[in-house]
């Protein structure tokens, strides 16, 4: 990028009113979370819905004024994506610099907010589709293929290993490196258990995907609804239903704190 370039994403990043929408995007997720989280308890008790983003953002448009909520969700998410495009071009705002690991990540951060944005986007202007139904056709197509089944195969292992560092950013309190100012022990607290059900719902799904391959069915690749529902089948799948939800709903809470002391 031009140095003229750079210089317009450093004037973006010192601009409060964008920095005040980027953190938005945190609190939008935070409600998200905790929809899954109260989806996911509710299939414990055997009524029906989709425990992932989808589910979660049919839930906010079915309320009085939610597609006004999911519209805002949708400026939210493009304000956040653009902030991680800024701090992948020019570094964080508050460091003097990022190696090219904090803007790699910067970056899949940038593309995975942008795919927020247009799912809450389909389901603002009334053409949201299921999530799990989404991935089992596009799995289903690329099963098709050899190179096809090596995509998932590699797409499965992406998700586990983003699984997998969810995880460990919990256990390890690494997440307290992400917030301004000090960190108490409800906090700590609150990030290990978000972070670690979080982390173990998106292994689970990344290792479903593995399995839809291996099983040739493209049925078990639905994602975050699809693990979440195989750990209700098992023996004492109730509690971890209930678990799982509240692990989710639990990091729900803590974007909610990202929203307000989250690094920028």
């Amino acid at each position: 990028m031009t140095a003229s370039g750079t210089s317009s994403l450093s004037r973006m990043q010192r601009s409060t009113a964008f920095e005040r929408a980027a953190r938005a995007g945190h609190a939008v997720s935070g409600v998200l979370h905790l929809l899954i989280g109260w989806i996911t308890i509710r299939l414990a008790f055997g009524q029906g819905g989709n425990a992932d983003q989808s589910g979660a953002l049919a839930e906010l448009a079915s309320k009085p004024g939610g597609r006004v909520a999911l519209w805002v969700a949708v400026v939210a998410f493009v304000a956040l994506a653009l902030w991680r495009v800024t701090e992948a071009v020019v570094g964080k705002k508050r460091e003097s610099g990022s190696d090219t690991g904090d803007r790699l990540k910067a970056a899949a951060l940038a593309a995975v907010y942008l795919a927020f944005a247009w799912s809450a986007f389909g389901f603002a202007r009334g053409s949201g589709r299921s999530s799990g139904e989404q991935n089992a056709g596009i799995t289903a197509r690329l099963m098709q293929s050899t190179p096809g089944k090596g995509v998932l195969l590699i797409a499965a292992a992406v998700i586990v290993g983003v699984g997998v560092y969810h995880v460990y950013k919990g256990v390890s309190t690494n997440f307290r490196d992400d917030l301004d100012g000090s960190v108490g022990r409800g906090l700590t607290w609150l990030g290990i258990a978000g972070y670690t059900a979080k982390g173990i719902a998106l292994a689970g799904a990344g290792l479903l995907v593995a399995v839809s391959v291996f099983t040739a069915d493209p049925s078990k690749a639905t994602g975050l609804d699809g693990a979440v529902k195989t750990l209700g089948a098992q023996p004492y799948g109730q509690v971890l239903l209930v678990l799982a939800g509240l692990g989710i709903g639990l990091y729900g809470i803590y974007a909610f704190v990202l929203a307000r002391r989250a690094t920028m």
